[in-house]
């Protein structure tokens, strides 16, 4: 067992200190915001992720998770701190680093000489580097910073945790990166070890290339639909070859959540600082701009106006299984569909649990009652609820059934003989009785 600190307890931080825990580590997580912590201490997680409630009430029960908002307290005698802040995007695109640099700079006093910082926030290449120096000059003594970066999927991070494609130790140290490689003995993925800068640019790669597929087949949905051709058919042939893969080929209204965005967005910036053309990110950014709208503009084609007509938006968040919000599609939506005069009512299964209203628009507490008297619904979430939800009640419940399916959730054949206008991406779009 090593005794571990955790910096932040946002996404990243609190998966990976309650995870670390379960692994048989004392780990201590630590924040700032005061009524954040006692939120947690009392067991109330501030963030849904299946299965990490469960852990850390196995893990606080066992005495071998705690949280402060005390850095001595978190830092004092620990063998390896984690620091998993935020890093959000800046107007211009880059990633803003001064939570990595404050959190750095509260530790720094009660770093011990052999403690080793490890990087857990996504940061641009180079950033080692300069929380080293940081850190040198802080302290007065050589402090070994390994670059940790974290590969954890919103809505099944927890199994990304302990059953992950890879780790990645960045570290000019052997001695630090074997430290770090022996916290994650007991886990059973590959351990991939690189120089910090190279580790760094793994992560941001590594989400720009899976940012790229999204946008690709979304470019290629355009096409099928210009063709009459179905693009989950032709997703489903591309991904039985082994070099492309299945994943991420799901055509959509685009890729929203905290990581694919400003991921993106802080690879631009670097290259721009560089003076390095880019323009395939350059088009990944635009094309999932552009998804919303062009999405949107299927529903005018449809109606002409749709000012007066009540419109029930289906799933807020950007994925099912999460209760994120940040760069959700939904929220394009909304706002546009709002800007063309349509009543919005949303209804997302984890968010309207808490919430009555959401960007200026009331939440029904069920599916159902979002779609009584509605003239379209537009799916934005393929929330399970929504997936299972039988073609058939549409017409029972709405004004008029026009269902504008942006996650692509229902065959086109379950529609066949119901009084239903359907439309979906990249496929034909199916005119009812």
């Amino acid at each position: 067992m090593n005794k571990l600190a955790v910096i932040g307890t946002g996404y990243v931080g609190l998966v990976t200190g309650i995870c670390l825990a379960s692994c048989g580590h004392h780990v201590t997580c630590m924040d700032v915001d005061e009524s954040k912590i006692d939120q947690i201490s009392r067991g109330d997680l501030p963030l849904f992720e299946p299965g990490l409630q469960e852990l850390h009430e196995t893990c606080t029960a066992a005495g071998s998770l705690s949280y402060t908002t005390s850095p001595e307290e978190a830092v004092q005698d620990a063998e390896a701190v984690f620091i998993a802040v935020g890093t959000p995007p800046r107007k211009d695109g880059s990633a803003d680093l001064s939570y990595l640099h404050a959190a750095v700079h509260d530790i720094a006093p009660f770093i011990q000489r052999n403690t080793v910082l490890i990087i857990k926030s996504t940061v641009p290449a180079g950033t080692h580097a300069d929380i080293k120096d940081q850190l040198d000059r802080t302290t007065g003594q050589s402090v070994q910073v390994v670059s940790n970066p974290e590969f954890l999927r919103e809505g099944s991070a927890v199994n990304d945790f302990f059953y992950g494609d890879r780790i990645v130790i960045g570290s000019t140290d052997p001695r630090a990166a074997a430290f770090v490689e022996h916290i994650y003995e007991s886990l059973p993925a590959p351990v991939l070890h690189t120089d910090p800068q190279t580790a760094e640019m793994i992560k941001y790669s590594s989400n720009a290339f899976l940012a790229a597929k999204i946008s690709f087949i979304n470019e290629m949905a355009s096409l099928c639909e210009a063709e009459g051709a179905d693009i989950t058919i032709v997703a489903a042939g591309m991904g039985m070859d082994k070099r492309i893969g299945e994943s991420f080929l799901r055509a959509g209204i685009g890729y929203g959540g905290s990581c694919f965005p400003k991921d993106t967005a802080a690879l631009l910036y670097s290259a721009q600082q560089k003076k390095l053309p880019v323009p395939l990110l350059s088009s990944i950014h635009e094309v999932n701009r552009k998804q919303p709208g062009a999405f949107i503009q299927k529903i005018l084609d449809r109606f002409g106006s749709i000012e007066g007509k009540k419109a029930a938006v289906l799933g807020l968040t950007f994925k099912p299984n999460t209760d994120d919000l940040r760069q959700s599609p939904s929220r394009d939506v909304i706002n546009l569909l709002t800007s063309e005069g349509a009543m919005v009512i949303g209804y997302d299964p984890l968010i309207s649990k808490s919430r009555k209203r959401i960007w200026q628009i009331p939440l029904a507490e069920t599916m159902e009652e979002a779609l009584t008297g509605a003239d379209l619904a537009v799916i934005c979430t393929e929330w399970k609820e929504i997936v299972d939800f039988p073609p058939d009640r549409y017409p029972s419940l709405m004004k008029e059934a026009n269902i504008f399916d942006g996650r692509n959730c229902y065959a086109i054949k379950q529609a066949l003989h119901l009084p239903i206008y359907y439309s979906s991406v990249g496929r034909p779009v199916y005119k009812g009785l």
